[in-house]
């Protein structure tokens, strides 16, 4: 009998769902356009690629310190409240970085970029608490039978924002001028906040057995370290967000190797979501049924070569296409662990589970862009890109060869 082809488009019959990843939508676009634009901000000030480096570690630091703790609250807390309230701290840290724009904030500014990383540390604190709760909160909304359809429609609109949102950014500093882009991030995350708004709250799950905040998150941790799939997925994209990615160091590609100031600078930032947003919408009609894991690895592998091949690259034309393949590549890679760590993780464990997720994945993006600029300082731009990619690569092979489990998946009910 033929299997019939499950609908590309159910998740999206679900209301409660189309409004959550409309904030989303709203959110991660306030948030790229913001990265972007601070990216851009600081560079100009110090022309120093370690000071791009030092945005990512802002950002990291307080979100990894908070990471456990915000999963056992996703967990024990309707996760609305705690969505609701970090929304409201991001929409504090945009008002600020645009009120520094103002030639009343501009004086905070006169003595150098401090401000600004306080500003990032904040905002870095707002994403430490948010993730989790995101993350446990999705499954609450749609039927299980629905969770990869779901998964996948949540990558493609994270994707439409991350397309959008550093070009947007990077056309309205070109255009209009700094003031105009913190402006138009600052509505963003205002249109978020009623979007999660409307979303009627969803009571908690029934709670685990264990006793205690340690007890609980000691089981969250333990549960992903025990499950060889879960831990070697998520430790592939750690190492390739951690080694591979060349994000922190778009502005000096941008401007000292390729050439196209800030305008250019949005278009690189936007071209991996463009691959990914490819990639995510042609998964919605085509979900992987097979060779999961072996897909995963070659992916990762993939992303691995492209940021290489960046490195090498003084066309914008090429850069902008390996860009574009690394987010095809990525996006894979995202929908896979997504899907994995939502089907294999008990509802009341969510939260703990995404927390040790946000650790590795999240705040390693921040963390990949501090050893991007700090390998930068001591190898120069190209040859730690190199490195990195390199890193990755191996890091792929070494999973293949030890994570058997991993490397035999077929797929996942």
């Amino acid at each position: 009998m033929t299997e019939l082809k499950p609908n590309p488009y159910a998740a999206l019959y679900v209301l409660d769902f189309r409004l959550f990843i409309l904030s989303r939508l709203f959110i991660t676009l306030a948030i790229q356009i913001q990265s972007v634009v601070v990216g851009w901000q600081i560079y100009e000030i110090t022309k120093d690629p370690l000071s791009l480096g030092l945005i990512g570690l802002a950002e990291a630091v307080p979100a990894i310190t908070v990471s456990l703790y915000a999963g056992h609250l996703a967990d024990i807390v309707e996760r609305k409240k705690i969505i609701l309230f970090c929304v409201i701290l991001l929409a504090f840290c945009s008002a600020s970085l645009l009120y520094f724009t103002t030639n009343l904030g501009a004086f905070l500014l006169s003595n150098g970029t401090l401000p600004i990383y306080s500003i990032i540390f904040f905002t870095g604190l707002a994403r430490g608490f948010l993730s989790p709760a995101n993350f446990s909160f999705m499954p609450q909304l749609i039927d299980r039978s629905l969770y990869q359809n779901a998964i996948t429609w949540n990558s493609t609109i994270w994707e439409v924002a991350a397309v959008g949102g550093p070009m947007i950014g990077g056309l309205i500093y070109g255009f209009f001028g700094i003031t105009a882009a913190y402006t138009a991030g600052f509505v963003l995350v205002i249109l978020a906040m009623i979007c999660y708004f409307i979303i009627p709250n969803r009571s908690l799950p029934p709670a685990s057995e264990e006793q205690g905040i340690y007890e609980k998150i000691k089981a969250g941790i333990k549960f992903v370290f025990n499950n060889q799939i879960i831990l070697s997925a998520i430790s592939l994209d750690l190492f390739a967000v951690l080694f591979g990615g060349a994000v922190a160091l778009l502005p000096i590609f941008a401007d000292e190797i390729l050439h196209v100031g800030a305008v250019g600078l949005g278009f690189l930032r936007s071209a991996p979501a463009i691959g990914a947003l490819i990639v995510a919408v042609y998964m919605t009609h085509n979900p992987i049924r097979k060779h999961m894991g072996k897909i995963l690895l070659w992916c990762v592998a993939g992303f691995g070569f492209c940021m290489i091949g960046f490195a090498l690259s003084t066309n914008f034309i090429l850069s902008m296409t390996l860009l574009i393949f690394s987010g095809m590549f990525d996006c894979v890679s995202v929908i896979v662990r997504g899907t994995l760590i939502h089907t294999l993780t008990p509802e009341n464990m969510k939260g703990r589970v995404s927390a040790v997720n946000s650790m590795f994945i999240g705040s390693s993006n921040e963390i990949g862009m501090f050893e991007s600029g700090a390998a930068a300082r001591i190898m120069g731009v190209i040859p730690s890109v190199i490195f990195g990619g390199c890193i990755t690569i191996s890091v792929v092979a070494t999973t293949a060869w030890k994570a058997t489990k991993l490397r035999t998946l077929e797929k996942i009910h």
